[in-house]
């Protein structure tokens, strides 16, 4: 028989491996920041009679509900009531919480009413026309913030492109921020909607959100049609629905699966591995250099193979390493010409690969990944794994 001081110590023990067990389990959530755009005396656009930030608030969450129904998934807002949330504050309540993704959801308008169509926009610099008049009219709410020259000194609303001056373009969340959003705009082609694309142009709150980060534009409230849809509850529904699934694909490739994750609607248009060819991505116009890198040879390497993604960015650099602070065996890709996906090492043994993805690391690469082929063709690397 057991003495109870035996009795207690067995108790402890299971208890602190029970703790250890719960407290593994409640911080291996995968975190989404939602950000429903707009709110109070920041109305966003209004056009017959639809308020994009009563939509936008609506969608968010609706979407939110979704997620919240899969256990492993933890959803944090930015604001859930019509109040006015400072766009710093915004990507701040992502990097308080630290967040895998943060989501930024919109509406668009057009002074051309018949303009229609949803676009996934990430963060970047470059001057097209047309993104910066979208991130002009998305900046332009600073300007209802108390003290607002002094905050973000150096920054035009009007001009989105001085941010160029305040900051380099941050590239390490880039890749990332373009698979979500592409699979964003996959989901919305399911619902034959039409999608104008995944671009970049430089927004202000999703220039702090130390994370992958996209501003969805859901639709256009000024074109009657697609107005009246994204104010009624189906509309608003199936949106929702259709980034919440994205949002799980996504999950799903970069942290792995589970029995709770939520099962997607079939659609013919959605495709089930990451976009290869993201052509969205525009260089800057301060960008002069020449291109002189060698790209990757287009060879297939049979079986699973397991690369180091260091960057992806506008430019096309000479595969040297001093290019890449002293690190060897680069290889490079591109999507016609416009982003350059730059990768370090290459072998098929798992451990080698976390050994290469530490070094990438050690000098200086802190946002590098570990990404997975099998045969030539990008899978998760848990699947690799597998």
């Amino acid at each position: 028989m057991l003495n109870s001081r035996k009795i207690n110590y067995i108790f402890l023990f299971a208890f602190f491996v029970f703790s250890i067990s719960s407290f593994s389990q409640s911080n291996s959530k995968f975190k989404v920041t939602l950000d429903a755009g707009h709110g109070a005396h920041d109305y966003g656009a209004i056009y017959h009679g639809h308020i994009e930030k009563n939509i936008t608030l609506a969608i968010v969450l609706k979407v939110g509900k979704i997620l919240e129904s899969n256990p492993n998934i933890e959803v944090n807002y930015t604001r859930k009531t019509d109040v006015f949330i400072e766009l710093v504050e915004r990507s701040s309540v992502a990097n308080r919480v630290d967040s895998n993704i943060f989501v930024s959801i919109h509406c668009n308008a057009n002074k051309n009413t018949s303009a229609d169509g949803c676009e996934t926009y990430v963060m970047g610099l470059n001057k097209n026309a047309s993104n910066l008049a979208v991130a002009k009219s998305e900046n332009a709410v600073i300007t209802l913030e108390k003290d607002y020259k002094q905050k973000y000194e150096g920054f035009d609303p009007n001009n989105p492109s001085s941010m160029i001056g305040l900051t380099l373009m941050q590239e390490e969340y880039l890749d990332n921020s373009i698979s979500l959003a592409s699979k964003i705009q996959d989901q919305f082609a399911g619902l034959n909607k039409k999608t104008r694309g995944v671009k970049q142009a430089p927004f202000m709150v999703l220039h702090k959100a130390y994370m992958p980060r996209v501003l969805i534009e859901t639709g256009f409230i000024s074109n009657p049609t697609e107005g009246a849809k994204l104010d009624s509850e189906e509309g608003q529904q199936e949106i929702a629905q259709a980034i919440a699934n994205a949002i799980v694909s996504y999950k799903k490739e970069y942290f792995g699966s589970s029995s709770s994750d939520i099962i997607e609607k079939p659609s013919k248009k959605m495709s089930q591995e990451p976009v290869k060819d993201t052509p969205v991505i525009l260089k800057t116009e301060t960008e002069v250099e020449k291109p002189i890198a060698k790209e990757e040879p287009k060879t297939v390497t049979t079986g699973i193979i397991f690369k180091v993604q260091i960057a992806a960015v506008g430019k096309k650099l000479d595969l040297i390493p001093s290019n890449f602070k002293g690190l060897n065996n680069i290889a490079v890709t591109t999507d016609n010409g416009q982003l350059y996906k730059y990768t370090y090492g290459e072998t098929s043994d798992y451990a080698t690969a976390k050994k290469n993805l530490e070094e990438a690391k050690s000098k200086g690469y802190s946002s590098a990944y570990l990404i997975a082929f099998k045969d030539g063709n990008k899978i998760s690397v848990q699947d690799a794994l597998k």
